[in-house]
C-alpha cells in the first residue's frame, strides 16, 4: 500500500497547455498528424488533444491489428473516430509480421520476437503513410515506459512529436477524463496487444500505481531507501525499478555518432 505519494496532479489548464504546443508544433510543420490507434487510454488521448488542438480534419488515425489484437479493439477505435470526427484506416500487419519472422526465423516460443517485429511493421506504416498525406507522426509512449524501457526501439517508440514525454500513466488517466475518453477506455487493462493475454503491468513488473510515484520520486533526486520510506513499498522494489532504468538507457539515446 503507497503510504504517501508527491505526485503531482494534471488540471485542466495544464491540458490546455499541452494542447497549444500542439497546435504550435504541428502547426510550424505545415502537415497534420497521423497515429497509431490501438484502443488503449494513450493513443486515445493523443488522438483526442490532437483533435482539439488542430481539427479532427487534420488527424488519421490508423488501426493496425494483428492475430493478437482483441476484437473489442475493432469496435473501440471505429467509434472513437466516429464520435472525435477523425479520418479511419485499417492496415492488418499479420501477414508482414509473419513474413518477417519467417525471414528472421523468430523463435514461436518467444512471443517477444514477434511482438517487436509487429511493432515495428506497425511504424513502417505509419511513416509511409505520413510520406504519403504529409503528416507527421505523433508518438503514444508515455514517460512511465520510456523511463523502464518499456516500448520497442524504432517501434512504437518512435515518432516524429513526442506528444506524452513527462506525462505518467497516472497523468494520462487525468488527462482522459478531463478531455471526454470515454470510461471503458480508461478503465481497460494496459496492453500492448503484442500477444494474446499480455498486460503491461505483468511485464512490467509492478502496477502503474507504485511505479509512478516511484519514477517521479527518483527523478527528483531520493534515494531508494528514502522513496522506499516515504512511499511504504520495500527497497528492493525500487532498487528494481531503477536497474530498469539504468538498464535501458541506450533505448533513450540517440545514435552516437562517432
Amino acid at each position: 500500500m503507497i503510504m504517501d505519494s508527491p505526485f503531482p496532479k494534471i488540471t485542466e489548464s495544464d491540458v490546455e497547455d499541452l494542447k497549444d504546443r500542439i497546435r504550435k508544433v504541428v502547426g510550424s510543420t505545415g502537415y497534420g498528424a497521423v497515429l497509431g490507434l490501438s484502443g488503449g487510454i494513450d493513443s486515445a488521448v493523443v488522438a483526442k488533444l490532437c483533435t482539439d488542438a488542430i481539427g479532427p480534419e487534420n488527424v488519421l488515425c490508423v488501426f493496425m491489428p494483428s492475430r493478437a489484437t482483441p476484437a473489442d479493439d475493432y469496435r473501440i477505435t471505429s467509434n472513437l473516430c466516429s464520435k472525435w470526427g477523425m479520418e479511419y484506416k485499417i492496415f492488418d500487419v499479420q501477414p508482414a509480421v509473419d513474413s518477417l519472422s519467417a525471414i528472421l526465423a523468430a523463435s514461436t516460443d518467444t512471443p517477444l520476437d514477434a511482438g517487436n517485429i509487429a511493432a515495428r511493421c506497425r511504424m513502417i506504416v505509419l511513416y509511409n503513410l505520413a510520406k504519403k498525406y504529409g503528416r507527421v507522426v505523433m508518438g503514444t509512449t508515455n514517460e512511465s515506459e520510456t523511463m523502464v524501457g518499456y516500448f520497442t526501439k524504432f517501434g512504437d517508440g518512435a515518432c516524429d512529436i513526442s506528444t506524452l514525454s513527462g506525462l505518467y500513466k497516472t497523468n494520462i488517466r487525468e488527462i482522459a477524463r478531463i478531455i471526454g475518453v470515454p470510461e471503458e477506455i480508461i478503465e481497460r487493462q494496459p496492453s500492448a496487444g503484442l500477444w494474446e493475454g499480455q498486460t503491461d503491468e505483468e511485464d512490467i513488473g509492478v502496477s502503474y500505481d507504485v511505479l509512478d510515484p516511484v519514477l517521479y520520486a527518483i527523478q527528483t533526486g531520493l534515494s531508494d531507501e528514502e522513496i522506499s520510506k516515504k512511499i511504504g513499498i520495500p527497497a528492493d522494489t525500487v532498487s528494481g525499478i531503477r536497474k530498469k532504468i539504468t538498464d535501458s538507457e541506450h533505448k533513450r539515446m540517440l545514435p552516437i555518432h562517432l
